[in-house]
Formats: C-alpha cells, sequence, structure tokens
C-alpha cells in the first residue's frame, strides 16, 4: 500500500526536485502540492494523509504555524525540508521525524524515506496491537458478563450447614487456609483459602484490597491512603481493612467500569 503523501513548499523547483526524488520510491505516491501554509492546514483538514514534507517558511504560515493549527496529534509523518539549518531543534520539539536541508541531496533523502517506513510499520504494528487488546478485553467482559456467580454460599459448621447470601457479605478476611466471612455481627469460616474464594465471587462486586482482604464494593464507604503503597479502605458498618497498593488500583479499575 503506498503512503500517501504530501509536499509543501513556496518554491516549485523545491516541489519539482522532491517530486522526482520521491518518485524513485514506488512506496510514495504524492497526493497533493501545497505552496501556502493555508493550503496544507486545509488539505489536512480535509483529508488524511501519510507523510508530509514541510517547508518551515511559506506565505499563508509556516511550518510550526500549521502544526499548531492543526495539532500535533493530528499531524501525519512530518519531515521538515528548508534552507535553514537553525530550526532543527525547534522541528524536533514538535516531533518531527526529521529535518532535511535544500538542495536535499538523494542518498539523504533515502535514509529519510526508510525512517518514515519504520514509523510507518511501526504505528501499524502497535494500532494492531491496541486492537487486539481492546477485542481480548471485549472478549472477557463479555465472559464475566455471562458467566454465573453463586447468590447463595454454603457453610459447613460441625452438624449444621448455614447458608449465607452473597451480597450481605461485607468483606472476607484470610485465615491460613480458612477464608473469614463478615456477614453483620457473624463471622463464619469457610474451608477454602481467599484465592480460592476471589475466583468464585462475581469481581464486578467483590475486590481483592489486601493478599489478606476482599471487600464487598456495595459497603465500601471510603478509602484512604497512607503514603504511596498501603492504606485503609472504610467500610459502612465502620470496619477498618488494610489495602495495599495494588488492592487500591484494583478498586478504582471496577468504579471506572
Amino acid at each position: 500500500m503506498k503512503l500517501k503523501t504530501i509536499v509543501a513548499d513556496d518554491e516549485p523547483l523545491a516541489r519539482e526536485r522532491l517530486r522526482f526524488l520521491l518518485s524513485a520510491d514506488e512506496d510514495f505516491a504524492i497526493a497533493a502540492e501545497c505552496r501556502t501554509g493555508k493550503q496544507v492546514v486545509d488539505a489536512l483538514k480535509a483529508e488524511r494523509f501519510d507523510v508530509l514534507f514541510l517547508d518551515i517558511q511559506m506565505p499563508g504560515g509556516g511550518g510550526f504555524e500549521i502544526i499548531e493549527q492543526v495539532g500535533a496529534a493530528n499531524m501525519p509523518v512530518t519531515v521538515f525540508v528548508t534552507a535553514h539549518n537553525h530550526y532543527a531543534v525547534q522541528a524536533f520539539e514538535v516531533h518531527a521525524l526529521d529535518y532535511l536541508t535544500k538542495p536535499v541531496e538523494p542518498e539523504r533523502l533515502k535514509a529519510t524515506l526508510v525512517r518514515v517506513k519504520e514509523r510507518m510499520a511501526f504505528e501499524a504494528a502497535r494500532l494492531t496491537q491496541e486492537q487486539m487488546q481492546l477485542a481480548l478485553r471485549a472478549l472477557r467482559d463479555e465472559n464475566e458478563e455471562r458467566r454465573e456467580y453463586p447468590t447463595r454460599l454454603v457453610v459447613p459448621n460441625g452438624t449444621r450447614d448455614a447458608f449465607v447470601n452473597i451480597d450481605e457479605i461485607e468483606w472476607v478476611e484470610a485465615a491460613d487456609y480458612y477464608a473469614c466471612l463478615h456477614v453483620g455481627a457473624r463471622s463464619l469460616m469457610l474451608r477454602e483459602t481467599i484465592k480460592q474464594l476471589a475466583e468464585t465471587l462475581d469481581p464486578r462486586k467483590f475486590v481483592r484490597v489486601h493478599r489478606s482482604a476482599i471487600v464487598n464494593i456495595a459497603h465500601v464507604r471510603e478509602i484512604l491512603r497512607e503514603g504511596r503503597n498501603e492504606g485503609w479502605v472504610f467500610l459502612s458498618n465502620g470496619q477498618r481493612v488494610k489495602m495495599s497498593k495494588a488492592g487500591w488500583q484494583n478498586l478504582l479499575s471496577v468504579s471506572r467500569s
């Protein structure tokens, strides 16, 4: 697929030379030529280009003014082409890929074109990776929504079994190979590790805020961070539960979803 290219220079001979040099590389297709800054801005706002060869000084707005009007995030891969060499630092500050001085030498341009292709390949790979991550996240979220989580737990206690409604569990505390369920004034011991129980509970409702604690977010009143790594979760019943840095991030993740 050819790279859609725009050449912007107020000098006809400069545009002609660049057009000739670019014709030697079949991966680049010049789709537009501009001689003023306004023409460049209008072209960039009207359609999408892959690469822009941009003169710094042009009537109707120079290269830096163009980037300011369009926005750096909306610019194609930009290569400055100018007769002046003292704008190089400023050019790279606005994230230009390269800086060529006139007259442009063929070998120097070839090296630039290689960099342009590498940048485009990198961006394409990054976009593909992001799309895959979004698709996997959507699939995971869909599977979580479809998965049925238990509404009650059975807690054996000698010759009796207690039935506990999941939503009534305020928080869970690790106790070696047991998990202590705090339900109102009751504390019930379930013979499961906190890790095993965490895999059973709905992650949209129960968040592991510490390696030894899970909280029901419906009962979370507020959180208090102490320093950068730890803090506390305060529940509606007044209970204070230790919170790690990872636990705080888990809470934020659930609250944003």
